[in-house]
């Protein structure tokens, strides 16, 4: 590649998820912080990379045409690198379309139905006093993490013996309940060795402690 990939993040787990896959595939990139607690995502420039004005995004200068591209929604984000590069998403028909289900486990469920369980656990205490959803969003996680649990029984990773993109989607996420939300003994995370197991391989990898630092909250 002649020029670097433009990513625009923060250090969220549906950002960290994208600087990990540029890190792991060995692309170059260069990071530019977006503050969603000060309202970059709703500035002109970025709603025209992004026009739902969610972070990560990115814009390949050697997009499919031979042109820059945008890409938004951090699956289809990592769907698209690994397509650009052959890295991380299997060939074989079988192993590729068990990665994309478990990609879309990320979406549609781990992803979304963690950050309620954050939002009312962690954030929105002085707004929401009533119990229900907190105690909703706490059953739903503790199903999720015991249907990655299950999976992941005699597994190194999600699918097959490698990584793939979609350990990069879900890892973070399983982070963060911990890191961000502080819930670890609400939620009993030690009742999920494999999940944590999986968890500590995944974080050992040189490329994924650069990546979850990437367009850090700090920096």
């Amino acid at each position: 590649m002649k020029k670097p990939i433009a990513l625009y993040s923060l250090a969220t787990p549906n950002g960290q998820k994208v600087s990990i896959a540029l890190e792991e595939m060995g692309l170059p990139y260069t990071a530019h912080k977006i503050d969603i607690l000060a309202g970059d995502q709703f500035t002109d420039e970025f709603i025209a990379i992004n026009p739902n004005s969610k972070i990560p995004a990115i814009v390949d200068p050697d997009g499919p045409a031979g042109a820059p591209h945008a890409v938004m929604e951090s699956g289809a984000i990592l769907l698209y690198l690994a397509e650009k590069t052959g890295q991380f998403l299997p060939t074989d028909p079988t192993l590729r379309s068990e990665t994309l289900q478990w990609l879309f486990f990320q979406m549609g469920g781990v992803g979304p139905m963690f950050g309620q369980f954050g939002h009312f656990y962690r954030y929105a205490k002085d707004d929401c006093d009533h119990p229900y959803p907190v105690k909703r969003y706490t059953t739903e996680t503790k199903r999720l993490l015991a249907v990655l649990e299950t999976r992941l029984e005699g597994r190194q990773w999600l699918v097959s013996e490698a990584i793939s993109i979609a350990d990069f989607a879900t890892v973070p996420w399983v982070v963060c309940l911990d890191k961000f939300y502080d819930a670890a003994e609400h939620l009993n995370l030690a009742r999920f060795p494999n999940v944590n197991a999986w968890t500590v391989r995944f974080l050992e990898r040189p490329a994924v402690q650069v990546g979850m630092d990437v367009c850090g909250f700090d920096s």
